[in-house]
């Protein structure tokens, strides 16, 4: 028993817990993880806090990441689409999207070429249609490379979530043609960051699955922490008791009402530990 026993903090891995972004933009190697994090994590859950990564991230996408980041408890992966038990190598939930979806998405394909599309298989497996830039960068991000494939409709299932990679202006259009046709709505379309927009079953988002988390944990979500910097993770910052932002957060973030603590460079976790340290 510890202070922060019957506590969960959740976070976003990339540019919350870990600074990513240049290395997405540029190709520059993933810097560690802040060592202030570290040590606050460490001290967290040496407490009793449980611990757990709510990352848009495929599961193939963040092992390579796994064991780096300290954890006492399972993982969101796929941007709620999935709870991924890290001890045990199990999915213990899953929100899976099905055919008709690939059709939609290949249609998306269709009309906008210029797009390409990362498949998020169940299997650890990331299919791509029409890799383009976007998704070469992600792939040195990920460290995974892509399988790519022909057509969406020639993707296996099961699966977590596409994601679709071009400029923004493009994702844009494409999120007004899903409207267009009337599908926008069977749909949680979130971007992710500027050139990545997150389409998953409607309510596959963090912040539902950061509440079956807790509910599994037994522990209210009156004492239940997110932190994030982008869209994909106002879900789960507007769930908990307090979500808690890197200063590098997006606009959307910000007015969400989440706490702005340091930039993800300098150790963001830590600052949120710090915050709760004096709660409790």
């Amino acid at each position: 028993m510890g202070k922060f026993t019957g506590v969960l903090l959740a976070s976003d891995f990339d540019n919350t817990l870990i600074y990513t972004e240049e290395a997405l933009r540029t190709g520059a190697p993933v810097p560690p993880l802040p060592e202030r994090n570290r040590k606050a994590l460490a001290y967290f859950m040496a407490q009793g806090g449980r611990f757990a990564v709510s990352t848009g991230r495929a599961l193939a996408a963040f092992l390579n990441y796994a064991d780096l980041v300290p954890m006492s408890a399972p993982g969101v992966v796929c941007n709620g689409a999935a709870l991924y038990d890290f001890q045990t190598g199990e999915y213990l939930e899953t929100a899976l999207l099905d055919q008709l979806a690939l059709e939609r998405g290949q249609a998306v394909l269709d009309r906008f070429p210029e797009a390409a599309v990362e498949a998020y298989h169940i299997g650890n497996v990331i299919h791509a249609v029409h890799p383009n830039e976007f998704t070469r960068r992600h792939e040195h991000l990920t460290k995974v490379g892509v399988t790519e494939a022909p057509s969406l409709t020639e993707v296996p299932l099961p699966l977590g979530k596409l994601l679709f990679e071009a400029e923004h202006s493009t994702l844009a259009d494409i999120v007004a043609f899903l409207r267009e046709q009337g599908w926008a709505g069977d749909y949680e379309l979130i971007f992710s960051g500027q050139t990545l927009l997150e389409m998953t079953v409607k309510g596959a988002n963090k912040g539902g699955m950061v509440c079956r988390l807790a509910e599994r944990l037994g522990i209210s979500m009156e004492h239940v922490y997110c932190a994030g910097d982008e869209a994909n993770d106002i879900s789960m910052l507007t769930a908990a008791r307090e979500g808690f932002a890197p200063a590098n957060s997006v606009p959307a973030v910000r007015e969400c009402g989440a706490t702005i603590v340091c930039d993800a460079r300098e150790g963001a976790l830590a600052d949120v530990v710090e915050i709760l340290d004096r709660r409790y």
